[in-house]
């Protein structure tokens, strides 16, 4: 079992998890917690034990110096944090790790026993596959739900994937056999850079939990490095006559099948994010000509 700190009770909490491996393209789900774990100052309850559950010769713990200047070693594990974001009535749980090499029911079943024990009511996992998509448009995110209720209210699908998994699609079945509610939210991420980190993938995901909770999360620098990170893609394209044409080929294919997604109900959602977070800067801009009003 999972020895936690002593908690006070959490709010409606809301459980948001990610994994590096093979859920994590680009390290862009995992990104996304470290972000928020930042950002609403998370603290640490609770730590899975390593030895339970990872193969040390694939993950193994690293060596470095401490803040007071002794040698440390840090074992790969998957963490626990609480954080009480100041914009929002609940408090969240975050779970950030590593996709364990063993004993996954296990894993998932003693991450899920602690998430009830805080309350945790709804859980939402964060992944990254890579994709034939351009660097250059907008990331997809696909949101899938274990339940018919969540598909509706959050305008999901039920995944009908077949085929090999990882950690995120056992976490979600684990969820949906203790009647859970779980969302899952998948970044596809340009398979021609695959290098992490992507920004741009790590921000469509939190763009995707802003709308799940209605509130602004503060970006600090990740808006500018995804801009920069993009602009270093096209550079890299052009000193590859093949890599551009591949390229203008994948906007030509994503352009098509976006047509029928350049409706005024989606535009309508991107303005009202916009206006968010003008509100959360300062007083907001007028609509721009022929912003929906």
């Amino acid at each position: 079992m999972i020895e936690m700190e002593d908690t006070p009770d959490l709010v409606d909490p809301l459980v948001i998890a990610a994994f590096e491996g093979w859920n994590d393209a680009a390290d862009a789900a995992s990104s996304v917690v470290d972000h928020l774990m930042e950002v609403w100052n998370a603290r640490v309850i609770a730590a899975v034990d390593p030895e339970e559950f990872y193969d040390f010769q694939v993950n193994r713990p690293v060596v470095g110096t401490d803040d007071h200047g002794h040698r440390r070693l840090t074992w790969p594990s998957t963490q626990i944090a609480v954080a009480s974001p100041p914009d929002l009535d609940r408090d969240v749980i975050l779970i950030r790790g590593i996709e364990p090499n063993m004993r996954w029911r296990q894993f998932c079943a003693e991450l899920l026993a602690a998430c009830d024990e805080l309350g945790g009511e709804l859980v939402v996992t964060l992944a990254a596959l890579l994709a034939d998509t351009p660097h250059t448009r907008p990331i997809p995110v696909t949101g899938t739900a274990t339940e018919p209720e969540l598909v509706d209210r959050l305008r999901l699908e039920q995944s009908t994937y077949e085929g090999p998994t990882g950690i995120v699609g056992v976490f979600q079945d684990a969820c949906a056999r203790l009647d859970i509610p779980a969302v899952s939210y998948w970044a596809a991420v340009p398979h021609y850079v695959a290098q992490p980190p992507c920004p741009k993938a790590t921000l469509a995901l939190l763009s995707q939990l802003e709308d799940l909770l209605e509130v602004s999360i503060p970006l600090d620098d990740l808006a500018e490095d995804a801009k920069a990170w993009e602009r270093g893609v096209d550079d890299l394209a052009e000193e590859d006559e093949d890599v551009a044409d591949y390229v203008r080929s994948l906007e030509e294919t994503r352009d098509t099948a976006d047509l029928p997604e350049a409706s005024g109900e989606a535009i309508a959602r991107e303005f009202e994010r916009y206006l968010k977070r003008r509100g959360d800067d300062g007083p907001s801009a007028p609509p721009q000509p022929g912003a929906p009003a």
